[in-house]
């Protein structure tokens, strides 16, 4: 018999998770055993997650970070080596030299070395207190040398981030969450020049300085001072220097090619390490994958190539005859909280292009698809602030979209590519190559019965995590087809849905985040199920919704109760129920408008909005109109925002009731209520509809009998008309099934669902919620109208109680480290006679517009 041939030697010079990618694709195609591996790791620690280095700051492990399990380092057939590096290759001889002295034969060598952070040249880039950001140890020393600083200053850490592409944006995540007053300072005249465009660029910025981020874009390093060897003060080539205590260095990355040059291999003009479509290098026993390969022309800085080339060194280790398709460099990533995703052309670079934008400074979103020049295919798109859509419509990059363009873009539309329609070979994971038709096989054929089980039998979704709610709706589709009952689980810390955790919050009388999370769910929550449960909490009347933990839980506009615009300032929009106001209530908002310089818009909804507020202004402005009889009008909140009126019998000639005084009594009842989604009412006095009622969540029209309640309207970009619920209601009747009906509402809808959605996809529809709040089908009637009731009596106006605590008051300052400074970065001119934001062309100008020179204002 004869003796069992030996396996061949691969090394693998690289720690990174595109190393880690190469072996674990070796040996689980490997069956006969043909190869074994070494793996040779620079960094003490096994290969892991460079992409949640952030979380790292937020109370991981860094074991926490590990890449799978221990079962592929356990293998017999790999051996990794911690803490050593490769010193030289002899490629005559196959061998590598390592950092131990020990000297490794191998029959095939894959470098995947990676890169390095680069370092512009600017004196003072060695001193204590200046840092890159690319691996654990980075920053782990750099949150040593923070807490050192901390503990010797007697104010905030002061930091600034050089680099405001994505690395920087990650870095500047990282400060902001040790707490340091931040900074990021851009050569570019744009935040992510190479993923955004002007019009995204401009919307990141705005919505990274509402998080307490300073940008400086179209600013150049000239160099970092030190005081006694430490990072003390940056200076540039134009504008202020600024003072710091730590600098983190991230503008950009550069191929670890070293080893090949010294080992002769042909490398770039610009770096990294040539090879062809199979990754291998001049050598034919040499291979070169991920950041350090220059393929095509150029290096790829992007993990899922990274994995692509991985998976061909594999194939080819095994016979195969695999070849790099081309770089998929579409990115979706969440830099401080904010969603930013680029895919395909984004940049419609291809001739032809047809360019559909919806931009709404006030939601804090910029939404782009190119188009062909017909507006019937696809070619790439760019998405800043709502990210959502992202996972639908990379798949159908060079596909024609079926339907209007600018559908896909709206917040109904965000899965407007049906995963039922998605094509077989369309990719959904580009990060491991898995196309919509293996996800379906792994449900129908594989057995995987939820998601997990289709993460572990594809790997769609186990890497950057972007197109995992479309992996979700393609799984669900599948198990709805086979008649399996599908998870409705909230997110991946809750198992329960919307309505059950608000059941249970509801039951068991829990009032914080930390309590429901400890009971139900794991982890520490994300930006879906934090904001749901503020919003629970809230509808609950547990506390004001800037007490304590549930302050972190809000979303952007609830952090300071205003709704944000464009240029960072606020507006304030105080209640006038039905759209009553007397002359001395004008008055007062008029001389509040006039003594901050705001400007003044009569709304749709029947109200006044005054813009322009800087955040240190709010608590002063508000004060004025709260000792002047006015309450917040919740423009900021999902809650009731307004009950519009037409004058009614009381004036008109044509109104059968009141509807003026019907429209205050249920805006004065309603408001405050936190819900899923804004609330809006209307009441009109005749079948006239002056009020609009039929557009709103809620709609009363008048008869000669009394009133018909509508439900489930709405305007925005899916207009749809309230249907009849019940007709000639007493006035009585009519409030106590609007209570029933919002409660019933606020307690069972999914997750930011508009009314009229819940409507329609509630089971039975319409007559099946009439059944409950009017017949009492559930036995929950009597248990909605109590609820209401504890709303109506325990209702406090959220600016009153904010003004009367200091804590409170205290988030209020323009800048952390200078709560009394004012920010006097606002610029505006005139326009028919009101201010208005400055352009960037009119704020370098100077331009004199409407006879009015423009100026810096407060």
């Amino acid at each position: 018999m004869p003796a069992a041939q030996s396996p061949q030697h691969l090394v693998v010079i690289g720690g990174g998770m595109v190393a880690r990618r190469l072996v674990d694709a070796l040996r689980s195609r490997d069956a006969a055993g043909s190869w074994s591996v070494t793996l040779l790791c620079e960094e003490p620690r096994a290969p892991y997650d460079r992409v949640a280095l952030t979380s790292y700051f937020t109370g991981r492990h860094p074991e926490d970070l590990a890449l799978g399990g221990q079962e592929l380092w356990d293998d017999p057939l790999v051996t990794l080596k911690r803490g050593v590096k490769a010193e030289a290759i002899d490629r005559d001889a196959r061998t590598v030299t390592t950092s131990t002295g020990s000297v490794i034969d191998y029959d095939a060598l894959v470098l995947a070395t990676g890169s390095y952070a680069a370092v512009p040249p600017v004196p003072g880039k060695d001193l204590r207190g200046a840092f890159v950001y690319r691996t654990i140890d980075d920053v782990a020393d750099l949150r040593g040398w923070v807490e050192k600083r901390r503990n010797e200053l007697d104010r905030p850490v002061r930091g600034a981030v050089v680099g405001g592409g994505l690395l920087g944006l990650e870095a500047a995540g990282a400060l902001r969450a040790l707490d340091v007053d931040t900074t990021v300072v851009e050569f570019a005249p744009r935040l992510m020049p190479l993923q955004v465009d002007d019009g995204g660029g401009e919307a990141l910025r705005r919505l990274i300085e509402d998080l307490g981020v300073r940008v400086r874009t179209g600013t150049a390093t000239s160099r970092i001072v030190g005081d006694r060897g430490r990072v003390s003060r940056m200076e540039f080539t134009e504008g202020p220097a600024l003072d710091v205590d730590v600098v983190i260095f991230a503008v950009g990355v550069r191929p670890r090619d070293e080893l090949a040059v010294a080992a002769g291999l042909e490398v770039g003009e610009r770096g990294g390490v040539i090879v062809d479509d199979a990754c291998a290098t001049n050598d034919p026993a040499v291979w070169a994958i991920g950041e350090v390969a220059n393929i095509g022309g150029r290096c790829l800085g992007l993990v899922a190539p990274g994995y692509t080339m991985a998976e061909i060194v594999a194939d080819r280790l095994l016979g195969g005859s695999g070849t790099f398709p081309g770089a998929d460099l579409s990115t979706k990533l969440k830099l401080l909280g904010v969603d930013v995703a680029n895919f395909g052309d984004a940049f419609a670079q291809e001739p032809g292009g047809l360019e559909v934008v919806i931009s709404d400074p006030v939601a804090g979103v910029y939404k782009k698809l190119v188009m062909s020049d017909d507006a019937r295919t696809l070619r790439g798109g760019i998405l800043v602030g709502d990210a959502s859509a992202y996972a639908a419509l990379r798949p159908m990059v060079g596909r024609e979209l079926g339907g209007d363009p600018a559908a896909y873009l709206l917040p109904e539309g965000a899965g407007a590519a049906p995963a039922g329609d998605l094509p077989d070979d369309a990719a959904v994971c580009s990060c491991n190559n898995v196309t919509a038709g293996a996800i379906r096989c792994a449900v129908t054929d594989g057995g995987c019965t939820d998601l997990t089980g289709v993460k572990g039998c594809t790997k769609a979704g186990t890497s950057c995590g972007s197109c995992l709610p479309l992996v979700k709706k393609l799984v669900t589709t599948e198990l709805e087809k086979s008649g399996v009952e599908v998870s409705s689980a909230l997110c991946e810390h809750f198992d329960l849905s919307r309505a059950q955790l608000f059941d249970v919050v509801r039951v068991q009388g829990l009032t914080t985040f930390s309590e429901i999370i400890a009971a139900h769910g794991r982890g520490r929550g994300c930006d879906i199920c934090k904001p749901v449960i503020g919003s629970i909490l809230a509808s609950l009347g547990t506390g004001h919704i800037l007490e304590g933990e549930r302050a972190s839980l809000q979303d952007t506009n609830d952090h300071v109760m205003a709704n944000l615009q464009k240029d960072g300032s606020y507006s304030v929009v105080p209640r006038i129920p039905g759209g009553e106001i007397t002359p001395e209530g004008l008055i007062v908002i008029g001389e509040v408008a006039r003594e901050f310089g705001l400007y003044t818009k009569i709304t749709g909804g029947q109200r006044i909005d005054l813009f322009g507020a800087r955040m240190d202004q709010l608590p002063a402005i508000w004060k004025r109109l709260v000792d002047n009889g006015f309450e917040s009008g919740h423009a900021y909140g999902k809650s009731l925002r307004t009950v519009k009126s037409c004058v009614g019998s009381t004036w008109c000639r044509y109104g059968v009731q009141d509807s003026v005084g019907l429209a205050i009594a249920l805006e004065l009842r309603y408001r405050g209520v936190r819900s899923p989604h804004k609330l809006k009412l209307g009441v009109s006095g005749c079948a006239r509809e002056c009020a609009e009622a039929r557009g709103k969540d809620v709609g009363v029209i008048a008869t000669d009998h009394g009133w018909n309640l509508y439900v489930g309207g709405n305007g925005g970009f899916t207009p749809r008309h309230a249907q009849l619920l019940a007709e000639d209601l007493n006035t009585e009747t009519l409030v106590r099934t609007i209570d029933r009906f919002l409660m019933y509402y606020v307690r069972t809808a999914d997750r930011l669902q508009r009314a009229a959605a819940w409507v329609e996809d509630h089971e039975g529809g319409l007559d099946a919620i009439r059944a409950v709040v009017i017949d009492d089908s559930l036995g929950v009637a009597a248990d909605l109208d109590a609820a209401m009731a504890v709303h109506v009596d325990a209702y406090e106006d959220e600016w009153a109680a904010v003004l009367a605590d200091p804590e409170k008051l205290r988030r209020f300052g323009s800048f952390v480290n200078a709560p009394d400074v004012a920010d006097d970065s606002f610029a505006y001119v005139a326009e028919r006679g009101q201010p208005r934001p400055a352009t960037a062309d009119e704020r370098a100008g100077g331009v004199l517009i409407a006879g009015t020179t423009l100026e810096v204002r407060r």
